[in-house]
C-alpha cells in the first residue's frame, strides 16, 4: 500500500499485462514490477514480435529474473483473428529477446488460455477493478470480448501501445506493427466502449534511448540494468539504421510510464478507427485529431512526453530490481 502525507493508504492499481516480449516489452514489465503504485495480477502472452511459445517463455524468464514467480503467466493466441501470423525477428532477434542472455526458465504458464482466464477474472472481480495494459497485438482481448461482451463494462480501462498518425507506419508506410499484425482485433477493442489510452509511434518516437539517457541506467550496474542496456543496444541497431537516430525508440514502457506519471504526457480525446479492408492501408489508425467528422471520441491519443523525465523515472525504478 502507498500513502500520501496526511491521507489514508492508496491501494495500488491492479493491472494485467498482455504482451509479446520483445525487448521493449521486457523493459515495460520490469518497470511495472518495480513500481509500488501497480500490482501486476498476471501476464498474458500473445504471438507478435515472435511466436507465442517464445513470448511465453520470455515472460516466464523475466519474472524469474525479477524474483516474481508468484505472478502467473497465461499463454494466449498463437495467431491473429483473420490473418496469417506476422512476426519481427528482424528487429528483436530469433528469440525476441536479443541481448538478454536469460537462462531457460523453470516457471511454466498456467493450463488455462489467456482469453478464457481474462473472462473469468473480469467476471469475478468488482467492476472497474482491473486495468489491461496491451503491449502487443490485441488478439487475446478481442477474443475475450467476442466470447463475453459483458466484460467490456467491467474493465477500468485499456492502456495500449499501438497506432501511428504523423509518424507513418513502422511495418508498412501506414501501419504500426501491433495494429498491422491483428487489425481486426484492434478494431474490436476500439469499438468496445472501454476507456482506452493509446500510446502510438507519435509519442514513442519522442522517447529515444540515446547514449546520454542510457548511461545512468548502465551506471546502476545490477544484473537487471545490465540486461536492459544490452537488450536496448541490440534493438537500437535496427532503428539507428532505419531512422538515423542516436538510439531506438522505447515503445512499450511508455504505457507503464503513463500509468505512473500521466502528468509527463499530453494528448487529446479523439476517434480512432482501424482499417481492415484496404490492402495498402491494412492496420492503419485513422485518427480524427481535429474532430472533422461526427465520429464519437473513443480514445485518449497521447502525442507528447517529457522524455528526460520519463528516463529518470525508468532509471530510478530499475535500480530497485536486482
Amino acid at each position: 500500500m502507498m500513502t500520501q502525507a496526511g491521507s489514508a493508504p492508496i491501494a495500488p492499481r491492479r493491472i494485467v499485462i498482455d504482451t509479446d516480449p520483445g525487448q521493449d516489452d521486457a523493459v515495460a514489465i520490469l518497470l511495472a514490477l518495480a513500481s509500488p503504485e501497480l500490482k501486476v495480477e498476471a501476464i498474458t502472452t500473445v504471438a507478435g514480435n515472435v511466436p507465442v511459445a517464445l513470448t511465453t517463455k520470455n515472460a516466464c524468464a523475466l519474472l524469474e529474473l525479477a524474483g516474481r514467480t508468484d505472478i502467473p503467466v497465461f499463454a494466449g493466441a498463437a495467431r491473429p483473428l483473420h490473418r496469417a501470423p506476422i512476426s519481427a525477428e528482424h528487429v528483436h532477434g530469433e528469440t525476441g529477446m536479443a541481448g538478454a542472455d536469460l537462462p531457460e526458465p523453470t516457471l511454466r504458464p498456467q493450463a488455462i488460455d489467456a482469453a478464457t482466464w481474462l473472462v473469468d477474472l473480469l467476471r469475478r472481480e468488482p467492476e472497474g477493478a482491473i486495468t489491461l495494459v496491451c503491449l502487443g497485438p490485441m488478439t487475446n482481448l478481442a477474443l475475450a470480448l467476442t466470447h463475453a461482451p459483458d466484460i467490456a463494462s467491467r474493465i477500468a480501462g485499456v492502456v495500449a501501445m499501438g497506432g501511428a498518425q504523423r509518424e507513418g507506419g513502422n511495418i508498412t508506410p501506414t501501419a504500426e506493427f501491433n495494429f498491422f499484425v491483428d487489425p481486426h482485433a484492434a478494431r474490436i477493442v476500439m469499438h468496445s466502449g472501454i476507456p482506452i489510452t493509446l500510446l502510438p509511434l507519435d509519442v514513442t518516437h519522442r522517447a529515444i534511448a540515446t547514449p546520454a539517457r542510457l548511461a545512468p541506467i548502465a551506471a546502476v550496474g545490477t544484473s537487471v540494468t545490465d540486461m536492459v542496456v544490452r537488450m536496448l543496444g541490440a534493438e537500437d541497431r535496427f532503428e539507428k539504421l532505419k531512422y538515423g537516430w542516436e538510439g531506438g525508440a522505447l515503445h512499450d514502457p511508455l504505457t507503464i510510464g503513463w500509468l505512473l506519471r500521466p502528468e509527463l504526457f499530453s494528448g487529446r480525446d479523439c476517434n480512432v478507427e482501424i482499417e481492415v479492408d484496404a490492402p495498402l492501408c491494412m492496420g492503419q489508425s485513422i485518427v480524427d485529431l481535429w474532430n472533422v467528422t461526427d465520429r464519437v471520441p473513443n480514445a485518449l491519443w497521447i502525442n507528447d512526453v517529457d522524455s528526460d523525465a520519463f528516463y529518470s523515472l525508468l532509471t530510478e525504478r530499475l535500480a530497485l530490481l536486482d
